[in-house]
């Protein structure tokens, strides 16, 4: 059986088709999708479905809970949309992290 996942995470000045690492192993073929800016994840997350036929979706931690339900709402109940969550232990170094791009 051969199934296509994607994880999608924010990176600067990326091109999501151009920028994009696949890994096509044993059936599974698993796409590394950076978007530049988390509004982009939305359209994204369709042309995966769309173009890719991406069965599952996973969204960055970092990507905030309105991203990931306008993720949800736009590939609808086609596909599995998960969201990495961080766990008690690494909430202070996530926010630190984040705290970096913060203007």
């Amino acid at each position: 059986m051969n199934t296509t996942w994607a994880s999608v995470f924010e990176h600067p000045d990326t091109d999501p088709s151009a920028d994009r690492t696949v890994i096509d192993r044993a059936g599974q073929r698993t796409l590394l999708v950076p978007v530049a800016d988390q509004a982009d994840a939305p359209r994204v997350a369709k042309e995966l479905v769309e173009r890719e036929g991406v069965s599952l979706i996973e969204l960055c931690g970092g990507f905030a809970t309105a991203t990931v339900a306008a993720v949800i709402a736009e590939v609808g109940d086609r596909v599995a949309v998960g969201h990495v969550t961080y766990s008690v232990d690494a909430i202070r170094p996530a926010a630190a992290y984040a705290e970096q791009f913060t203007d």
